[in-house]
């Protein structure tokens, strides 16, 4: 029958053959959940390789979760809840998803779904972080998903590309549209000039004519 209560480090006495003990772990550690199958929503199974899963047990908690799910609780808790929560996250995800769009997503949706459960059957066990590595796929999608990335480079070096010699066009046309309005600007200075001369010949000759008068 486990004990009413729980012994921290020390000096214990035990009867032998008829006591025993385990140990707990109540400060930071970190659960390694391996080779995790994950079915995704096109049927597609791909394999999670680790998923580590930080974790820290209370220590006015350990007698009651102890009780309730043994000292392997992490057994039940953590690794047997990872395999639940991932399937579930993987069965309304596509592959593309999982493997690139949303996979930022998969270690936080981890946590949170692990911690709301833990709330409820185990308090005091609190998660502080959870990481996932990039799934296992068929070798021939990777591939597939490879060769994809490759050419999206080289699409977005083809439109930076694109980009320069628009911009280099733009600053040419630019720097034509300057230069003609300046010659516009000395022509109609240069007009002006001509007007004025012109204005002042003729105001001259009419005080002229006036002055023969």
């Amino acid at each position: 029958a486990l004990l009413s209560s729980t012994a921290g480090p020390g000096f214990r006495i035990m009867f032998p053959f008829l006591t025993t003990f385990r140990q707990v772990q109540t400060t930071l550690q970190t659960d390694q959940v391996k080779n995790v199958p994950c079915g995704t929503s096109g049927g597609v199974v791909i394999y999670f390789d680790k998923i580590e899963v930080v974790n820290l047990l209370s220590a006015t908690s350990v007698h009651d979760i102890v009780k309730k799910y043994t000292a392997d609780y992490d057994r039940t808790l953590i690794y047997n809840k990872i395999h639940h929560e991932l399937n579930q996250f993987c069965s309304i995800h596509t592959l593309q998803d999982i493997y690139i769009q949303k996979f930022d997503q998969i270690d936080e949706n981890l946590k949170k779904a692990l911690q709301e459960d833990l709330t409820q059957m185990a308090p005091g066990l609190l998660i502080q972080a959870v990481r996932v590595t990039k799934p296992k796929i068929p070798e021939q999608i990777r591939k597939n998903y490879e060769n994809m990335e490759a050419e999206k480079t080289k699409l977005l070096i083809a439109l930076e590309r694109q980009r320069v010699v628009e911009r280099e066009a733009e600053t040419e046309r630019m720097r034509a549209v300057i230069e003609a309005e300046k010659q516009a600007q000395v022509s109609r200075i240069h007009w002006m000039m001509k007007i004025t001369q012109k204005e002042s010949e003729l105001n001259i000759s009419l005080i002229e004519d006036k002055a023969k008068f």
